[in-house]
């Protein structure tokens, strides 16, 4: 059986990756009008890096002035137009993400907010281990060693598979009380999971499963609640182009937010906001879990960022994602497999998110010591050592 990594290269190229080919999918592109809705300068070469950082929408540059504006005549009378806004925003993102009305709040970072739900997770049903797998992100293998160092619990972490993610058999040595998080599309090979059918595996079990949206809000279809998904976070400067460190968010099934409470108190949250004098008390909904007083900037192009995703539909991005992408894996087949490089992502669209990585043995000496900003897709070492190279189509 050949190895689907490398696939026998075609003589002679084919129509799928004659430059004739890809100008006729341009010409026919349904979102084609959407390309100058985002600030691009005149000599802009090809960008691939948007699983990292999103571009400018040409209406956030506007919202964000319109906001300083605002701010400069208004001063703090300001306020009773800004302070719903994680909510706002949060509804946006959720009516992307299967999430219903006052289930997601946008706030802090995804870190902080992951932080919050698997605290607030093992508080209420907690008493088992911290579970996730070696693949996911790092950020969230440090949340998860942090809670499990100061409240002496057990870590476990699981090696799946490296290109195709998380399945359910590796769930099944779960237990009652066990807190998991997964990436609904991994990082590195852009695998896509299952989120019903690892949400039931956990749920089976008495295990709480939280979901890390990051790499799949605004470029893949998810549907939270259809999923029976209780917990989920995500940030928003990727596919949602909320620009570098806009906030996060968090997501809570509206059954679950009574009888979860935030570790991290602060008056944002609280049922009476502006009562001083009294002991915290907090408020019944998602606002729960707000802290302290938000970033009405970055907060008003999260709202715009979401909002631009919407009107483009996600089920025609996702379209292009998967037309996108198969061009990608042709344009590797043909001209890089001879070169030694392997497919690094799976080959089924259906099982793959909106980015295809690479790998090469040497690619770290080739590009290891160029300059590249945090997350962005240079290289990135798998674990059998050998490094890849991604790239967001």
């Amino acid at each position: 059986m050949s190895d689907p990594r490398h696939p026998a290269a075609t003589a002679g190229g084919s129509s799928a990756t004659a430059r004739e080919h890809a100008l006729a999918l341009d010409a026919a592109d349904p979102l084609a009008g959407f390309r100058v809705r985002f600030e691009m300068a005149a000599d802009d070469g090809i960008y691939l890096d948007g699983n990292s950082l999103g571009r400018l929408p040409v209406a956030t540059r506007s919202r964000v002035l319109a906001v300083l504006d605002q701010w400069s005549t208004e001063l703090v009378s300001g306020w009773p137009d800004w302070i719903d806004l994680p909510l706002r925003a949060g509804d946006a993102i959720g009516a992307l993400v299967g999430a219903a009305p006052g289930e997601v709040v946008a706030t802090d970072s995804t870190t902080v907010n992951l932080y919050k739900l698997v605290q607030a997770a093992v508080e209420l049903r907690g008493g088992g281990a911290l579970v996730t797998d070696r693949g996911n992100f790092p950020t969230d293998r440090y949340v998860l060693e942090g809670i499990a160092a100061a409240r002496g619990l057990e870590l476990r972490i699981f090696d799946s598979d490296e290109l195709y993610g998380p399945v359910e058999a590796d769930l099944g040595g779960l237990g009652a009380g066990d807190v998991v998080v997964l990436s609904h599309v991994a990082y590195r090979s852009g695998a896509l999971a299952d989120m019903a059918a690892l949400t039931a595996a956990a749920r089976s079990r008495g295990a709480t499963l939280i979901w890390d949206l990051s790499h799949s809000a605004g470029a893949v279809p998810v549907d939270l609640r259809g999923a029976g998904a209780e917990l989920a976070v995500g940030c928003t400067y990727k596919y949602l182009n909320a620009g570098p460190g806009a906030p996060g968010y968090l997501y809570v099934a509206a059954e679950l937010q009574r009888e979860l409470r935030s570790p991290v108190q602060g008056w944002f949250g609280q049922s009476d906001q502006f009562a001083m004098e009294r002991d915290y008390d907090p408020v019944p909904g998602i606002g729960r879990f707000l802290a302290g007083t938000p970033p009405i900037l970055q907060l008003a192009a999260v709202e715009e960022g979401a909002k631009l995703t919407a009107e483009a539909g996600l089920a025609a991005i996702r379209e292009k994602s998967v037309g996108l992408t198969k061009l990608v894996v042709a344009l590797h087949d043909e001209w890089l497999a001879p070169l030694g490089f392997e497919l690094g992502s799976p080959r089924d669209p259906a099982g793959r998110g909106s980015h295809v990585s690479v790998d090469h043995p040497r690619a770290r000496s080739a590009h290891g010591r160029s300059a590249t900003p945090p997350g962005a897709s240079a290289t990135r070492a798998s674990r059998a050592g050998r490094p890849r190279a991604a790239s967001r189509a």
